[in-house]
């Protein structure tokens, strides 16, 4: 199997093994604790996965990035397994923060193995959007699983072993088959990496733009499932087939974005109109309310996911255009946005909660991520 083959199969099982536990991890907790403060647990595996994401790769010099990525994912599936087994508060909150901590972590071990395949930098549109559907395919199918996994009760451990079980083809297509690393790199300082960033406004601005884009999934993915079934009472056999339908905007706008991007416009304008877009939607899940039509409900996460797959494909698009395999530490920097989105939006998620409610939730986080957005992508340099 060709190289971006083995990479696109288990991106596959990657994104089925977070979709599963995805849209869970904050009900699940709620049956624990308060959902005020369900954010801060996402928070304290966001806060690890910091503490580690600098070291990365003098890790991965010393070890290899293949090697690490299969040790990970080994950790990973044991967190999911022993979830499922229906531990103590406690034991699964830390469990649920290790799983969150490891995902961004496997993100970056995976950018590093797909930079090594591309060799013209003119086809790193296509080749991440490609990725990127493969992602996107497997989300798409999850909530269906999740449905019928939880069509009679909220067993949620059930899904835990699910997604445990999704990443047995992972491990077993990373052990068994070598791929290229690239050339090896002696990473320089992380510090004079971020400073190199920061004064590239191009890049500086793609980096902010991603950070939205997680801070948009957390504020979409985790809350809005937890409003809709816990205070909206819509069934997960229902959430499931509209969760489903919600994602086909990633899988089919991407790929034509990215080869749009590629030989016309560049990726300012579609980036612009993801943020508007995903923004604007977000703040109207705050108009829903128990008596709202299922196909409305459908329309509006519709919507804020096709804003999603725009900022999705241009911001890694952007990037990794200006990028190759060499740059580790400007990669770690780029893919560390998404333990500090995960630390930062569950924290904003739970002040919100704390002295408001999911309405007003929706309503900033939404105004923010359009405004914020829109603003960054001024500072965008087409490539064209």
């Amino acid at each position: 199997m060709h190289p971006r083959a083995v990479l696109f199969v288990g991106n596959f099982f990657f994104s089925l093994f977070a979709a599963l536990i995805g849209y869970i991890l904050l009900p699940y907790l709620s049956t624990f604790m308060p959902a005020a403060y369900t954010g801060l647990v996402i928070a304290g595996g966001a806060l690890a996965a910091l503490i580690l994401f600098p070291f990365l790769p003098v890790l991965v010099e010393r070890f290899g990035v293949q090697r690490l990525a299969l040790v990970f994912a080994c950790v990973e599936a044991v967190a999911l397994f022993i979830l499922a087994t229906a531990p103590s508060a406690w034991t699964a909150s830390l469990l649920i923060a290790l799983a969150v901590s490891l995902q961004p972590i496997l993100s970056y071990e995976l950018d590093l193995l797909l930079e090594a395949t591309v060799a013209e930098e003119g086809t790193t549109g296509r080749v991440r959007t490609l990725f990127i559907t493969a992602w996107n395919i497997a989300a798409l199918t999850a909530p269906l699983l999740m449905g019928a996994l939880l069509a009679d009760s909220d067993a949620y451990g059930r899904l835990f072993l699910a997604a445990g079980a999704a990443l047995v083809p992972f491990i077993v297509l990373f052990a068994i088959r070598r791929l290229p690393q690239g050339s090896p790199i002696k990473p320089s300082h992380m510090r004079d990496t971020l400073i190199c960033i920061l004064n590239d406004r191009d890049l500086a601005a793609v980096t902010f733009g991603h950070f939205l884009l997680y801070a948009f999934f957390i504020w979409a993915s985790f809350y809005t499932p937890a409003y809709l079934h816990i205070v909206l009472g819509i069934p997960w056999v229902d959430l499931g087939w509209i969760f489903s339908l919600m994602l086909i905007p990633y899988v089919l706008i991407e790929y034509p974005a990215g080869w749009i991007a590629d030989r016309f416009i560049g990726d300012k304008e579609f980036m612009f109109v993801g943020f508007l877009i995903a923004g604007a939607s977000l703040a109207s899940i705050s108009l829903l309310t128990p008596t709202s039509s299922l196909f409305l409900i459908l329309c509006i996460l519709v919507m804020s996911r096709a804003g999603g797959a725009l900022i999705e494909s241009m911001t890694e698009g952007h990037f990794f255009r200006r990028v190759s395999e060499k740059d580790i530490n400007s990669i770690s920097v780029f893919r560390g946005v998404w333990p500090v989105a995960n630390l930062i939006a569950p924290i904003i998620g739970s002040a919100i909660l704390f002295f408001g409610n999911y309405q007003l939730l929706f309503v900033l986080t939404g105004g923010f991520i359009a405004l914020a957005g829109g603003m960054t992508t001024l500072f965008i340099k087409d490539f064209r």
